[in-house]
């Protein structure tokens, strides 16, 4: 070890007697830099979980595209045959015909208004079994000849509706009148779902295919939409490309990315500010140092003297202060990252700041720490304190020795 690495590790523990106030001060300069460190990585895992969390409700709920026709409300007539041109593309899991409409939805105690989703029997292009929060994904007959429902937990509180619960359905074209009334079906209600997306949870009853073209009059081969599954969601962005330019009018398909912007722009927003704005606290722990570092010097002014008319020139003294404000933001920048460690623990095992669901999308803060984050955060930190305790030493650095020992400094 160097003298250079000596001096400033010796600095740093402050043994001396003299030196409480300085390890006062030293110890300040340390909280702010782990406090700063901290803030900025916890707030960026907790972005990273909001992220991931919305993304992965939002990517298992609704298709990853929809081919609907540039009429609004026309239907696709010939399904079938669009099904099967679909079929070519390898970047396609699963393709499914959908029926959509409006309907009026009443269980014994409440009536609502809904969208009605008729998907395959056999199974949805979505993850919507994977949210499913009571009962069972099941839209077969049940042994009273009621086919199933599936519906969201909000749809379900507003109806005052549970598990094995009876809903009967309306539908009617216009105005109701003795020349136009409503198509009537009732259903079981066989399972409730919970994504926690209020759009989602209080909106949709999906039901089969078969039951929704009987209640909107819809022929068998015809359809609201198309509703389409990657292999890989990633794919997206490029496969929105490719199917757009294979479609031939009036047939246009449109992502998930552009169904759902608002959501995603909000979560887009959050990445892009919080990070900005929590980093103010690194900058102002980082120009701390400065003050810190310049009390080191000054309280080290005879040391300086003693060491240049020993022979030190004016590199290393500057070494030894830049060295010394270094180690004081590595020990800042460790307690943080421990710090920001434990919150993500303690959050993830006990969801300690919990969360309105209405607005939030979620019941507690998820957290998400990535690598990456602690690396970037650990490099701008250490760059930072670094700049801002070179002043100090090049001050020290410049400290006449004659002078020192002439006034006894």
């Amino acid at each position: 070890m160097n003298f250079e690495w000596y001096l400033a590790k010796r600095y740093f523990q402050g043994k001396r007697k003299d030196s409480s106030f300085l390890s006062f001060i030293k110890a300040m300069a340390i909280t702010g830099v782990a406090v700063g460190s901290a803030g900025l990585l916890i707030a960026l895992s907790i972005v990273h979980g909001f992220k991931s969390s919305i993304d992965s409700k939002v990517l298992g709920f609704a298709p990853h595209f929809t081919v609907t026709t540039f009429s609004s409300g026309e239907p696709i007539l010939r399904a079938d045959t669009l099904l099967t041109k679909l079929e070519d593309y390898p970047e396609i899991a699963q393709a499914q015909a959908v029926i959509h409409g409006q309907a009026m939805i009443q269980s014994s105690e409440e009536v609502t208004g809904i969208l009605m989703k008729g998907v395959n029997q056999e199974g949805d292009v979505t993850d919507i079994r994977e949210y499913i929060h009571r009962g069972k994904y099941n839209l077969d007959k049940d042994s009273t000849g009621l086919p199933g429902m599936v519906i969201g937990s909000k749809l379900a509180k507003t109806l005052n509706a549970d598990i094995g619960s009876k809903l009967t359905t309306y539908t009617v074209e216009g105005l109701p009148s003795p020349l136009s009334s409503p198509e009537i079906k009732q259903f079981r209600l066989s399972g409730i779902y919970q994504t926690g997306i209020g759009q989602f949870d209080e909106t949709f009853a999906l039901v089969a295919r078969p039951h929704a073209q009987e209640l909107f009059g819809t022929p068998k081969n015809e359809a609201s939409q198309i509703e389409i599954r990657l292999t890989d969601y990633t794919q997206i962005p490029e496969f929105k490309q490719q199917i757009s330019g294979d479609l031939d009018f009036p047939y246009f398909a449109e992502s998930i990315y552009e169904k759902h912007s608002s959501i995603f722009a909000w979560i887009d927003l959050q990445e892009q500010t919080i990070p900005f704005v929590i980093g103010v606290m690194i900058i102002v722990a980082a120009f701390n140092l400065i003050g810190t570092v310049l009390m080191m010097v000054l309280e080290r002014t005879k040391d300086i003297g003693i060491l240049k008319t020993m022979g030190a020139n004016d590199k290393s003294i500057r070494y030894i202060f830049l060295l010394e404000g270094l180690f004081v933001a590595i020990s800042g920048l460790l307690i943080g990252i421990a710090l920001s460690l434990l919150f993500a623990w303690l959050q993830s095992t006990y969801q300690l700041i919990p969360l309105s669901e209405e607005n939030y999308y979620m019941a507690y803060a998820p957290v998400e720490p990535h690598g990456l984050d602690f690396v970037i955060v650990a490099g701008v930190t250490l760059l930072l304190c670094a700049l801002s305790s070179y002043l100090p030493a090049r001050i020290a650095a410049k400290t006449d020795p004659l002078k020192v020992i002439a006034y006894g400094r």
